[in-house]
């Protein structure tokens, strides 16, 4: 009913977490900073210009949105955004960190599978202002790691 992955869709977030690469060339393994059987965390492709570094948090389960997610997976998201939120302000020294998810086109999904948002935050960064960039990354020259 909230729904509107179409038919044979290929879910980028899935190639990540499933260790599938070339499909998609921005998001490599090497990107990732965390996984357990329930949750991937990695460094996200897009970069807003001045947030650079934020991570995607996504069930390793398909689920496209929050309508979706199983209670017990939400919470380990949402549980692992504070450890992902402490690493970047250590990592970055950010003034603060934002989090945020969407939901169906209206709410500006884009990609059809669950992911949360982790944004490092710095005074007047215009977040919310600024259009996304791709970011070929490297996970190595930035040294970020996120454990349990």
């Amino acid at each position: 009913m909230y729904n509107h992955e179409p038919q044979d869709y290929k879910c980028p977030l899935c190639c990540v977490v499933n260790g599938i690469e070339g499909d998609f060339p921005y998001t490599k393994q090497a990107d990732i900073v965390y996984k357990d059987e329930m949750l991937t965390a990695f460094v996200a492709s897009h970069w807003w210009p001045n947030n650079k570094g934020h991570i995607l948090i996504v069930p390793n389960q398909h689920t496209e949105n929050l309508y979706d997610i199983p209670e017990k997976v939400l919470a380990a998201v949402h549980v692992f955004s504070q450890k992902v939120a402490k690493a970047l302000k250590e990592a970055y020294g950010c003034d603060g960190v934002s989090i945020r998810q969407h939901n169906e086109p209206a709410g500006d999904q884009d990609v059809w599978h669950y992911h949360l948002h982790v944004f490092p935050r710095y005074v007047g960064d215009s977040l919310y202002e600024n259009n996304s960039e791709k970011y070929l990354s490297d996970l190595s020259e930035r040294g970020l790691f996120v454990g349990k």
